[in-house]
């Protein structure tokens, strides 16, 4: 319960003190998305939450809607525009989330919201990520991000769920901002982010 409490506390604290820092920063952003790929500049998709529960998630948009002849969008790794690229490589395209933080959807450091399709296939053990709120960025984020596979990641996850404290989530934070500066783990190779997940083989 104090952990709850604490946690919730310094979520509140860093996604109003966020969301007021960086506000000319994603005001500048969301201009130049507007002007290089058309309105809007924030994207929104269901994920699934704490206990699988969906919400909509927010991004900046980094990719295009081009489509090919027979009206199919084109692939990520094809759509994705430099300045998206630029975009992801410094999780600044993240930084909507803050809002969901302040909605109490996601947290400043849990597991990543994946998509609402994914849940059933999650094993017993993988499901088990879903024990507390998504977050902007986890313990998986700064141990490989999109570089490793999706077992890894998941195992990652789990070993947060189990581990999780006020110490470890500021640790997260630090590292985050490191890996972001040193742009690791971006995406995997040949895809713009990640493959999709099928379940286990």
């Amino acid at each position: 319960m104090l952990y709850s409490s604490a946690k919730r506390a310094m979520d509140l604290a860093g996604a109003t003190v966020g969301l007021i820092l960086f506000m000319p920063l994603m005001l500048w952003i969301a201009v130049r998305i507007r002007r290089e790929m058309s309105p809007p500049a924030i994207f929104s998709q269901t994920r699934s939450g704490a206990h699988g529960r969906p919400f909509k998630l927010y991004k900046f948009r980094t990719m295009t809607d081009e489509r090919d002849e027979r009206g199919d969008l084109l692939p990520d790794v094809d759509r994705i525009t430099k300045f998206g690229q630029w975009l992801r490589s410094t999780s600044l395209d993240e930084l909507p989330q803050l809002w969901n933080v302040l909605r109490c959807e996601m947290s400043l450091v849990g597991p990543r919201p994946l998509l609402m399709n994914y849940v059933p296939l999650y094993s017993v053990e993988q499901r088990r990520r879903l024990d507390v709120l998504p977050g902007i960025t986890g313990w998986a984020q700064i141990n490989g991000r999109n570089a490793i596979s999706w077992p890894e990641k998941f195992a990652l996850d789990v070993w947060y769920v189990d581990n999780r404290s006020i110490a470890l989530d500021i640790g997260i934070i630090w590292r985050t901002i490191q890996t972001a500066f040193r742009r690791e783990g971006i995406s995997a190779a040949g895809e713009a982010t990640m493959p999709p997940f099928r379940g286990e083989r």
